[in-house]
């Protein structure tokens, strides 16, 4: 009888649960995966970095090979209608 009461209160281990991990370990995971999120988010900086850069440069070269506009004559100040 002792053994039907160890093996109903027994605890079984599933094997869907992973195992316990300790402070250093969940430390050095989350150290791990922000490092990788930083190293990722600063690529992608400098990706965007690069490509606002050569589309200003090539912006700039289209601007020096076009001609200025024409200025634009100053209009005569309007004059107030007297009042009557």
């Amino acid at each position: 009888m002792t053994e039907t009461k160890d093996e109903g209160t027994a605890l079984k281990k599933d094997p869907l649960t992973p195992a316990k991990l300790s402070a250093r370990d969940k430390a050095a995971a989350t150290d791990e995966m922000a490092r990788a999120i930083i190293a990722a988010e600063s690529s992608a900086r400098d990706n965007k970095t690069e490509k606002l850069r050569a589309l200003r440069l090539q912006q700039e070269l289209a601007e020096a090979e076009a001609p200025p506009p024409p200025a634009k004559r100053a209009s005569a100040p309007k004059r107030r209608a007297a009042k009557s």
